[in-house]
């Protein structure tokens, strides 16, 4: 009979040899039953479509496709407008080189650097054999686990300008250590650039968000998260031009969920005290989750880019 697989990205269906048939819309409950047949049906009032920003910043493979606008095209885009906002910053001249964080925020600083006309060089190898640094539970865990998932090829850095560019910073610790090794390469001035805005909420539909006093940003300007990260200077993604990159690749998308960007939270009922009582709860785990808090470490250091 009829197969089908339901996916949260388009790449899932074309490795497993599957055809795209169409997104499941917002307020829609799709059932498949024993015989292949499927069914569905609306299950909201009057809803409205707003992807996830932070899927098309970091989370999403760059040749899916996401409410039909392409992850790689987006991130083609921030890094245009990124491009716009660092010409409007720095002097022509001032940056020798610009170097990805691999691996999402490779095809925002291949277009920056084509945009300002600048060399593009692989800074940093990764090993592919280190899960994500975001999702990693502990400080301490995350800092050993950057040194080991990037190595710096040295002549790239010796005596230049450099400009770093990542898909975002959450927690600071992956950015401070990269502007360290950059440093410790010989690089005569660091400017990192972040290709979202400024994380300072944390999420609550799904991804697992730091607490608020965990996200760096949280509390602090610009120039202080700067400070904290040790670089020269500092260049965030202006949030409208994060929206932009994804409505030019899909003039149909509009409205964006980006509360971990802006606090606005799409479904109105987030409240601080909400917020207050899932962060006391994470703080504060009961006994009986320290098994499943093992399981989901063991998860998260298995899971690779």
């Amino acid at each position: 009979g009829q197969e089908y697989v339901v996916a949260s990205e388009s790449v899932a269906l074309e490795g497993l040899g599957f055809r795209f048939l169409r997104d499941v819309i917002p307020g829609e409950a799709i059932f498949i039953d024993m015989d292949g047949k499927l069914h569905n049906q609306q299950c909201a009032e009057n809803p409205t479509l707003n992807p996830c920003a932070f899927e098309f910043v970091y989370f999403a493979r760059p040749d899916s496709i996401i409410d039909g606008a392409s992850v790689y095209a987006a991130r083609l885009k921030m890094g245009e407008y990124l491009a716009d906002k660092i010409k409007r910053e720095f002097p022509s001249g001032e940056i020798d080189v610009v170097m990805p964080i691999p691996d999402s925020s490779r095809p925002a600083a291949m277009e920056l650097a084509l945009k300002l006309n600048l060399d593009y060089r692989e800074g940093f190898i990764k090993n592919r054999y280190i899960g994500r640094t975001f999702l990693m539970p502990g400080q301490a865990i995350r800092r050993k686990s950057v040194r080991q998932k990037l190595n710096a090829i040295g002549s790239e850095f010796k005596g230049k300008t450099v400009l770093l560019v990542d898909d975002s910073i959450v927690r600071g610790t992956t950015s401070r250590e990269i502007v360290q090794m950059a440093r410790d390469s010989g690089a005569k001035r660091v400017i990192f650039a972040s290709a979202a805005p400024p994380v300072k909420f944390p999420n609550v539909y799904g991804i697992d968000m730091p607490t608020r006093n965990e996200l760096i940003a949280y509390g602090r300007s610009d120039e202080e998260v700067c400070r904290e990260i040790t670089a020269d200077a500092l260049v965030y993604q202006d949030i409208d031009a994060l929206k932009r990159s994804i409505s030019d690749v899909n003039p149909l998308l509009k409205n964006f969920e980006a509360s971990c960007f802006d606090g606005v939270y799409v479904t109105g009922d987030i409240s601080r005290d909400y917020l207050d009582r899932i962060e006391f709860a994470r703080n504060n785990p009961k006994p009986e989750n320290e098994d499943a808090e093992r399981s989901q470490l063991n998860l998260n250091l298995a899971q690779v880019d």
